[in-house]
């Protein structure tokens, strides 16, 4: 007898025979029902996590731009970034004197104008109310706690009642405070303003960044708080 095998060569299958049981079988398991309903929750799943959230961009939102969200290690890393040599301290710190002296100088002038002039009396009168309004910060309790904290990592624990006063003078603690003369900024009143980026990129609203930018700047200049409020005391800048 000749032997015929239950399986005959695949060139020699008519297409249109019915195919074999494990062929059936197969066919039968991927167009089921639950199959197809499995294979579409995966994919489903698949561009959750792959490909969603490439489109909808960056998953969080960016840090609170005031400061909220520093803890100590990121202010000791503000701190120890954020260095001055004295050769650039004195830079700023002759800027300041100009601002300081020319601002003194306007004023003297208004001032006597304003005795013989209805008008520039006026002037003088918003000129003193903007200086007032630069100096107002309803946020200056949180600012001070930063700048106490901060102080202190510093080692400078004894002249805490120094920089206190010293910017309360200068800014009233309002990381916004704009000199309206001169245009220094920020809580220690950095002129030019944009020197405050040496302490970081947030340097226009994080209090931290300004503290750690006016500490550098003391230390270089001044040695420490105690120092630098000694030198307003006699001069009125810093």
């Amino acid at each position: 007898m000749e032997y015929t095998p239950d399986y005959p060569d695949l060139a020699d299958h008519n297409p249109w025979e019915r195919p074999p049981g494990r062929v059936r079988k197969t066919w039968r398991f991927l167009t089921h029902n639950v199959t197809i309903t499995v294979v579409g929750i995966v994919g489903m799943l698949v561009a959750m996590v792959f490909v969603i959230p490439k489109w909808m961009g960056p998953g969080e939102p960016p840090k609170a731009a005031d400061g909220g969200a520093f803890s100590t290690n990121d202010m000791l890393a503000r701190l120890s970034s954020s260095s001055m040599d004295p050769v650039a301290a004195g830079v700023i710190a002759q800027a300041k004197k100009n601002a300081y002296e020319e601002q003194q100088r306007q004023l003297k002038l208004l001032k006597e104008k304003a005795k013989r002039d209805a008008k520039a009396r006026q002037q003088l009168k918003m000129q003193q109310e903007r200086e007032r309004l630069a100096k107002s910060n309803p946020n200056a309790s949180q600012n001070k706690a930063w700048g106490k904290k901060m102080n202190a990592l510093k080692g400078w624990g004894d002249c805490w009642d120094s920089l206190e006063t010293l910017w309360d003078h200068e800014s009233s603690w309002d990381q916004h405070a704009t000199n309206p003369s001169s245009g220094a900024y920020g809580i220690p009143q950095a002129l030019p303003p944009d020197k405050l980026a040496d302490a970081g990129p947030d340097w226009k609203t994080s209090s931290p960044t300004q503290i750690a930018w006016g500490l550098s700047y003391i230390k270089a200049r001044y040695h420490d708080p105690c120092g630098a409020w000694s030198w307003w005391s006699a001069h009125h800048w810093y």
